[in-house]
């Protein structure tokens, strides 16, 4: 097929990508000019495990394309995905003014019967704002589906090219079978296309994302009672991980959720259940023990060195919202790195991928190191807030010489107790014992 996708961030990128990887003719549109001259001369502009190769592949055999210009980017295509930007405004609602421009612009250039598919995390009613945004000029049939995206930053191929299941609401048969037949390629194990109509797929996607929001946050305010009465939230993760009614997967306690999709969306669907009068009061909840749980590994800072931080020098390992990728969107570590340089603390860091989006935001107020243990260098203590796998098996004798003191504040629970108890260092971490030699 001959497919457009409106957008080139981090779902566009990734979705148009793997669209050219069983064949379909890819043009992706973007008005950011230097964006798409990099993407034109093959180079990526997102981290993304995997993706790099089929990118260089299918440029390289002309089956994905780069524009800035919408009308020569949509010519003669069957399908439009829109995978444009949805950010929270000042109240929590999703900002739809670039879907609804875009949309608009699609009326006066559309020369054929097209699917318009909202790729894009929107609220319920979207798709009938886009057929009356396009409608308003269009003078060809027309289609609007909805079909969210359950992309896991870090493993985002994977999860386009085996999905667990794909989502799509629409009320048109037309659309029905032209989308069906787009993706086909990638339920080849037997995993489902889900067909509902347009409003329940746009609340599918919210209710994905509140709920596995709900479920860590679930387990910090567990991880946090464990703290008060001497039990091991590790121990309890096993323990309901292993009845399938509840599954293994989002029962990690940590510092809480960040990123590009949970928090935006869980105040999106708070902001929806408002609109309509209703107190979802979970959801309320989460974002409330969420904000606190950001932070929550500075409590235990200030008590062991008794309130007294300010001049001190800390090192810091991890700064994206998640392991094998570099988006720092909502991430703990920001959040943490601002209020102890308001407490007159001096930072050195260190992640794999995120550096260069941190520098944009702190510049100079803060030390970037070029490896683990250069930001250890007396340092007073090590604060982790980002579980990449290569600080999960350290040299502790070299962090014991780079650190003044043998002292980890974890905020990701990377570590086992009896191993730092066995190496003397005092560590502390999130739902159990604090370790002191």
């Amino acid at each position: 097929m001959k497919i457009s996708v409106v957008g080139t961030g981090y779902v566009g990128l990734v979705t148009g990508t793997c669209f050219a990887e069983t064949g379909n003719q890819v043009t992706c549109v973007d008005i950011d000019a230097e964006k798409v001259k990099k993407l034109q001369n093959g180079i990526i502009t997102i981290y993304e495990p995997g993706l790099e190769v089929l990118f260089e592949k299918n440029i390289k055999q002309n089956r994905l394309k780069f524009t800035t210009n919408l009308a020569e980017g949509i010519e003669g295509a069957e399908i439009i995905f829109l995978a444009l930007p949805t950010p929270p405004g000042e109240d929590g609602s999703a900002d739809l003014s670039y879907v609804l421009n875009v949309a608009k612009d699609l009326g006066t250039m559309l020369k054929q019967y097209t699917i318009v598919v909202d790729k894009s995390t929107v609220p319920v009613g979207t798709a009938e704002l886009v057929h009356k945004a396009i409608a308003a000029n269009a003078q060809v049939e027309f289609d609007v589906v909805s079909n969210p995206e359950f992309l896991r930053e870090g493993v985002a191929v994977e999860d386009f090219m085996k999905p667990d299941r794909v989502v799509i609401g629409t009320s048109s048969e037309k659309a029905r079978k032209k989308m069906e037949q787009l993706y086909k390629p990638y339920i080849r194990q037997g995993n489902p296309i889900i067909f509902m109509d347009e409003r329940s797929a746009e609340m599918t996607k919210y209710a994905a994302n509140a709920f596995l929001a709900t479920k860590i946050t679930f387990m910090n305010e567990i991880a946090n009672l464990c703290e008060k009465v001497g039990a091991n939230v590790d121990d309890i993760r096993r323990g309901i991980g292993t009845d399938e009614r509840i599954g293994k997967r989002f029962l990690f306690a940590g510092i809480g959720y960040g990123g590009s999709c949970f928090p935006k969306d869980v105040q999106a669907l708070y902001k929806t259940s408002e609109d309509y009068a209703y107190d979802f009061r979970i959801l309320k909840s989460v974002m409330d023990v969420n904000t606190i749980q950001k932070t929550k590994l500075l409590k235990a800072l200030r008590e062991h060195f008794e309130g007294q931080i300010a001049g001190k020098k800390f090192a810091i390992w991890g700064l994206a919202f998640k392991p094998y990728t570099d988006d720092i969107r909502e991430a703990p570590a920001l959040e943490n790195i601002k209020v102890l340089l308001n407490e007159g603390v001096s930072l050195t860091v260190y992640d794999p991928e995120a550096i260069e989006n941190v520098r944009k935001i702190f510049g100079s107020a803060i030390d970037y190191a070029e490896d683990p243990y250069a930001a250890l260098q007396d340092a007073d203590a090590l604060l982790v807030f980002t579980e990449w796998p290569l600080f999960r098996t350290p040299d502790f004798d070299l962090m014991s010489q780079k650190l003044k003191q043998k002292l980890i504040f974890d905020g990701r629970n990377i570590f086992e107790l009896d191993q730092m108890r066995e190496l003397g260092f005092t560590y502390v971490s999130i739902g159990r014992e604090i370790v002191k030699p």
